[in-house]
């Protein structure tokens, strides 16, 4: 089989930005497009980019897919920064070899990749339309940190390899008010959802993930709609956090840096924090949780005909330690459940509890839980 040209294929006139995309994928480094002034670098904001940092996304197909051999003693990868990419970015199917990471760049249309494989993606800060993935399959991570994408993304029974990060990521909803779309997906240790935003109903159905799942301080709004989370047949390895996060003054995801692995569990003492929000209802049931299902500072927010549904749940330990909601109904028929970690306070009122066949091992309440109290809950 032959190498592949280390020339552009004849006919393919490169700019003067991708010709020195092209050469940094031979070499291995990175391809710097931004200018010296930070506010002109905002992939959302309002300033025009022109040619000088425009690449089209065919010669990046082509570079992911068939890509000129790396230089001697190097190993020839993707990385672009603060880059506007032209047209469709279309790899429905492809197998790319090459590491790909694409930080703060603009994207001008939807990118495209059912079916496709990757060893490891990551798309940083970036603005993209609209991400098709249904299928995707990677072997490492997929990163999608700090991303603002406009019209949903689509992850229906993808497989990522390792983790899945969606960390301080910001997803309006589709055509068809869902913003992520991630029926089947399977992660085969965390995916993080940490400090996110999501538009619309982020749907999760019999997903399963390896490890943790953790929506640490993120706000997912679905207000006028049926639900924010939808996640039944859901199973979780160790621990779903809907919990409060840690807020600091810098970023966790500087540029030019390689994302952490979440924002940290334990904040410095004095931090200032940001409860997990959820306006909309939430569907967990027949889920199974290895670990426990923490709710600590979690705040629903929903309407009358919405619930918090726990219908038929396994799990260890259930931290029922969040806001009481003033509206919709906590549903925890047939759950079962080993310690049941709550406080008083974080129940509904009257009318708003539902638990027939509730059945759980062991109570441990914190803070004063007297037993009349205990008695009206039951």
């Amino acid at each position: 089989m032959s190498e592949p040209p280390s020339e552009p294929p004849a006919g393919l006139e490169l700019t003067t930005a991708e010709w020195g995309m092209w050469q940094a994928f031979r070499n291995g480094s990175t391809h710097d497009l931004r200018t010296p002034h930070p506010e002109q670098n905002d992939p959302v904001g309002p300033h025009a980019w022109g040619p000088e940092r425009t690449v089209r996304a065919r010669v990046i197909a082509l570079l992911m897919l068939n890509g000129p051999p790396a230089q001697p003693g190097r190993v020839s990868s993707l990385k672009l920064i603060g880059a506007q990419i032209s047209g469709v970015l279309n790899l429905s199917g492809g197998t790319v070899v090459p590491y790909v990471e694409m930080q703060n760049c603009r994207f001008e249309e939807q990118i495209l990749l059912p079916e496709s494989r990757f060893t490891t993606l990551r798309l940083i800060g970036c603005s993209i339309p609209r991400l098709e993935a249904a299928r995707l399959t990677t072997e490492g991570d997929l990163h999608l940190a700090r991303c603002t994408v406009e019209n949903g993304i689509r992850l229906t029974d993808a497989h990522i390899g390792t983790d899945l990060l969606l960390n301080q990521m910001t997803v309006h909803k589709d055509r068809h008010d869902r913003s992520i779309a991630a029926d089947g997906l399977t992660v085969a240790q965390d995916l993080q959802a940490e400090m996110m935003e999501s538009y619309g109903e982020l749907s999760l159905r019999g997903a399963q993930i390896g490890v943790s799942l953790s929506f640490r301080g993120s706000r997912l709004n679905n207000p006028f709609g049926r639900r924010a989370l939808n996640a039944p047949q859901l199973t979780v390895e160790r621990t779903l956090y809907m919990t409060a996060a840690g807020l600091t003054g810098a970023s966790p995801f500087s540029t030019g840096t390689t994302p952490p692995y979440g924002i940290p569990v334990t904040p410095e003492r004095g931090t200032r924090m940001q409860p997990f929000e959820c306006q909309g209802g939430v569907r967990l049931d027949d889920g199974r949780f290895g670990d426990a299902i923490d709710f600590s500072q979690a705040r629903f927010v929903m309407e009358t005909e919405q619930e918090l549904s726990l219908r038929r749940i396994q799990t260890p330990e259930l931290r029922f330690l969040g806001e009481a909601q003033q509206r919709g109904r906590v549903v925890l028929s047939g759950a079962k459940v080993g310690n049941l970690i709550d406080r008083a306070s974080s129940w509904p009122g009257p009318g708003g509890l539902v638990m027939a066949g509730f059945a759980y091992e062991t109570l441990i309440p914190h803070g004063h839980f007297p037993l009349s109290r205990r008695l009206e809950w039951v």
